[in-house]
């Protein structure tokens, strides 16, 4: 499977969880902007999830495209932040929420790819990973 969702990229990524202190414990939380980019990403994402999730090992591939900016042309590789793999973990997580996959440590092949682009959005590419 493969598709591309036009749309603003979340720069929050999972990485800013927060965490404080209740009763001695660290408790950890998730700030409102990223509450708020999990739930954008599961809105755009729930419409191509699979009638039945892939079993077994996947390979996962990822366009992170970003606005065009002053200074870039499309299909620019992006070097700026947020980091590439920050940007998954989040990404993963809402696809394995979806039932994409049966887990993320089934994803065992994955490209992640950030580029500046005349139309931003996302694009994935979901396929079984074959035994050799």
């Amino acid at each position: 499977m493969q598709f591309f969702i036009p749309m603003k990229i979340p720069t929050v990524t999972h990485q800013e969880k927060q965490v404080h202190v209740v009763r001695g414990k660290p408790v950890f939380y998730e700030p409102i902007e990223l509450k708020q980019a999990r739930a954008n990403l599961t809105d755009h994402l729930a419409q191509y999830r699979p009638k039945q999730l892939m079993k077994g090992p996947v390979e996962l591939v990822v366009k992170f495209c970003f606005p065009l900016v002053a200074g870039t042309h499309d299909g620019q590789p992006k070097t700026t932040k947020p980091d590439c793999d920050n940007l998954v973990k989040l990404l993963q997580d809402v696809m394995n929420q979806l039932d994409f996959y049966e887990d993320d440590r089934f994803v065992v092949s994955l490209v992640a790819q950030k580029f500046w682009a005349k139309i931003p959005g996302l694009f994935i590419a979901l396929q079984p990973v074959v035994p050799a």
